[in-house]
């Protein structure tokens, strides 16, 4: 739907002297009728009905075109689970998809209560009562305990039909298939993860009966979120090219399905519930459905590009199927346009042809028909989105042009690491030697548009944001680019030396030029607090920095611990094996080591809101205990004769360079002199800002003596006349 205008942001979003939400038309139901009896516009089931036949329709069609649903010349399993097993992931795709996008409602975009107060107690100081549940919220939250049902059941359908599917073998309730069944799931990674997948689901559906404050509302949402991850992981071959390339791009891809489709299908379940927060809950969708978009368009050219050598393979049947759903998926994007540039415009009143009117009051002047074209272009998106959906089912059944199996010539860096081993290191590759990392290369680009939008709405606000700071951001974020996608990715693998020099840069460099950018500062003045009740950006911002959890990782001594320790612990485990072996691992690896030195630099020398502040004596003690740690490390490093993970260095094949543990031991060197050189800036950065506070310290108190006459300094000089002449008057003990 791309970015919301800024008129509907002012009008929507801008204080309004009363936390009471607006009130719906004839007698506050929102699913009433309008004013003199006409019907508020609504999607109608018909049209859910619809958009769900045409998911199996595309699906049945796209089978047929691709001859994805003819039998399998080796090992077929039978016609029920050629059909079933598509039509399972179809269900499990919508209903996940559902499942996220009515908790993202929940959480961030619905308000909770009809009539939302501030004051949560009475006059008498008790607590007030609970205010009833805005029917939206109530709608919203019923869909989710349905779809994760659905969600639940069509995962264990997959789980067991893609068994009969992988083993050739039809359905059965002997022995010796559910002995298989049992092996499938505990002992190869397919079955692993479509458990994983169902667990989540049934976990993810107990919770939507149970639960309803919006916090644990938002545990329930991160864990549907992180079903995505198995699911990526099946979504492509170890053995295929750019492994982890592919598996970022498909859980990049799903991401924005979920957030995108199942957005859409909580507007058409609740759309009867809205009444007069229609424009407001369509302003605040717009963009999280703008940002959809580009993520599943950009992440799908992604996928596809990775899966095919040349262009001409786009004239395959697997080609036309990726075409189809490219096609229709920006005629979506046409569609959420139109939503942005006509519908909201509409709603809000800001449009110059129009009269603002409620949501839900007919009207001459075209209010009720906006909003009648709202829903209708929403109903049209649904059935839009169902072809899609089973365009997709059909698309992930179907054998891209190039092969996912890993060749029988393979190199051990390529068994080891998925790819070939790259040339030999030199000064210039580290320029021209390059891998990107879909995953953060989504994330960096977020993060810097998310950044500058923020700085040129304070700018245009009349408030002032440094330069600086905005430029240590982007410096920061280029580095982490850099590291995450250049050199330091692509030899990180072969080399320890390389892969300590990235490791040492995103602990300590990266996380420097972040903390100096300020982001949660920059944040909490760029957006617009809320008045409803209900909880954007900036509202779980403020609760992450005010939680308990914030408390403990933020307190200094448990930063440095963490900060310095964890890398203990990396090393001399298997942790350090998991990364350098299986793609989460690695990825998890960096998101740790990003966030361990960013917050322990946030709590040394940053400006954004924290729960505590240690003393500066404290912080530069810390941060000579943590140089003399990571100088003792890497010492034992560079002095060790036994190989860390020699099974990975040591079978790499490499024939250029330095032997695997010569460079393991300038590893350790690079270790002791990279973190040595961001740790004294970092304590330079610490004393700049102790003289700084001292300098305030001794304003103020001048300041404080102009005012007052000097009374401290008065009353101190008189405590010791009085002191002098107490002593004075009193006998010595010895003349008694």
């Amino acid at each position: 739907m791309g970015t919301v205008p800024k008129s509907v942001k002012t009008q929507t979003d801008r204080p309004t002297g009363s936390s009471r939400l607006p009130q719906h038309g004839n007698g506050g139901d929102p699913s009433s009728a309008g004013q003199n009896g006409s019907a508020v516009p609504a999607v109608r089931t018909g049209w859910l009905a619809a958009a769900g036949a045409l998911v199996f329709i595309a699906l049945a069609a796209a089978m047929l075109f691709t001859g994805a649903a003819g039998a399998s010349q080796l090992g077929d399993p039978g016609s029920l689970t050629r059909w079933a097993l598509p039509a399972a992931k179809a269900v499990q795709n919508i209903s996940m998809a559902a499942v996220i996008g009515s908790l993202v409602f929940a959480v961030t975009i619905l308000p909770k209560s009809l009539n939302f107060r501030r004051v949560r107690k009475n006059a008498s100081g008790r607590p007030a009562p609970a205010e009833p549940e805005h029917p939206a919220f109530t709608r919203a939250l019923a869909l989710t305990s349905v779809a994760a049902v659905a969600w639940t059941l069509s995962a264990l359908a997959v789980m067991v039909f893609t068994y009969s599917d992988v083993s050739g073998l039809p359905l059965s309730a002997d022995s010796t298939y559910t002995a298989g069944l049992a092996s499938f799931l505990t002992d190869f990674s397919t079955g692993r993860a479509w458990l994983a997948v169902s667990i989540i689901a049934a976990v993810v559906t107990a919770l939507s009966f149970g639960v309803r404050s919006l916090g644990m509302l938002a545990f329930t949402l991160v864990l549907a979120v992180g079903a995505l991850l198995p699911t990526a992981l099946i979504g492509h071959s170890a053995g295929g090219d750019d492994h982890a390339a592919a598996v970022n791009s498909i859980g990049l891809h799903l991401l924005g399905v979920c957030l995108w489709i199942g957005g859409i299908i909580v507007l058409a379940v609740v759309s009867r519930q809205l009444g007069s927060i229609t424009g407001v809950v369509l302003a605040r969708f717009s963009a999280l459905a703008g940002f959809a978009f580009a993520l599943v368009f950009l992440s799908g050219v992604v996928n596809a590009s990775l899966r095919i050598n040349s262009l001409d393979q786009l004239g395959t049947p697997w080609g036309g199927l990726v075409l189809t759903k490219a096609g229709l998926t920006l005629l979506l994007g046409i569609l959420g346009l139109m939503h942005r540039n006509w519908i909201i415009p509409r709603l809000a009143g800001s449009h110059p042809s129009r009269t603002p009117v409620p949501a839900g009051t007919a009207a001459p002047n075209g209010g009720l028909s906006a909003q009648r074209v709202l829903w209708q272009l929403i109903a049209v998106e649904l059935a839009v989105m169902g072809a899609v959906s089973g365009v997709a089912v059909a698309l992930g059944r179907t054998a891209p042009p190039r092969s996912e199996e890993l060749p029988q010539d393979a190199s051990p860096a390529r068994i080891l690491t998925g790819y070939d081993l790259p040339p030999e290191l030199t000064p210039e590759r580290y320029l021209t030697e390059w891998r990107p990392d879909w995953l953060w290369v989504a994330v960096i680009l977020t993060l810097a548009t998310s950044y500058l939008i923020g700085a040129v709405r304070l700018r245009q606000r009349g408030d002032k944001w440094p330069v600086r700071r905005t430029a240590c951001w982007l410096v920061g974020l280029l580095a982490l680019g850099y590291i995450t996608c250049g050199a330091p990715q692509v030899y990180g693998m072969v080399l320890f030396s390389t892969h300590m020099l990235a490791h040492m840069a995103l602990t300590m460099v990266v996380p420097l030029f972040l903390v100096l950018g300020a982001p949660v500062t920059l944040a909490l003045k760029a957006l617009t607090p809320r008045t409803d009740g209900t909880r954007g950006i900036r509202e779980w911002i403020l609760i992450g920095v005010h939680s308990r959890f914030s408390k403990i990782i933020t307190n200094p001594v448990v930063a440095a611990v963490n900060f310095a320790g964890s890398i203990v612990v990396f090393y001399y485990s298997d942790l350090f094996g998991l990364a350098l072996r299986e793609h989460v691992g690695h990825e998890l690896m960096v998101v740790h080591f990003l966030l361990t030195g960013y917050i322990f630099i946030l709590t040394m020398i940053g400006i954004d809101p924290l729960p505590g502040r240690a003393p500066y004596p404290l912080r530069l003690v810390i941060l000579l205990a943590t140089m003399a740690f990571h100088a003792f490390f890497g010492v034992a490093v560079m002095g060790g004769t036994a190989l860390i993970q020699a099974s990975y260095f040591g079978n790499m094949g490499r024939e250029w360079g330095l032997s695997a543990l010569a460079d393991q031991q300038l590893g350790g060197s690079l270790m002791w002199g990279i973190g040595e050189i961001p740790t004294l800036f970092v304590a330079i950065g610490v004393a700049y800002q102790w003289s700084k506070s001292d300098a305030r310290e001794t304003k103020r108190l001048d300041r404080a003596a102009e005012r007052n006459n000097d009374a401290d300094l008065t009353a101190y000089n008189n405590m010791f006349a009085n002191l002098a002449q107490r002593d004075a008057g009193t006998p010595d003990q010895g003349d008694r």
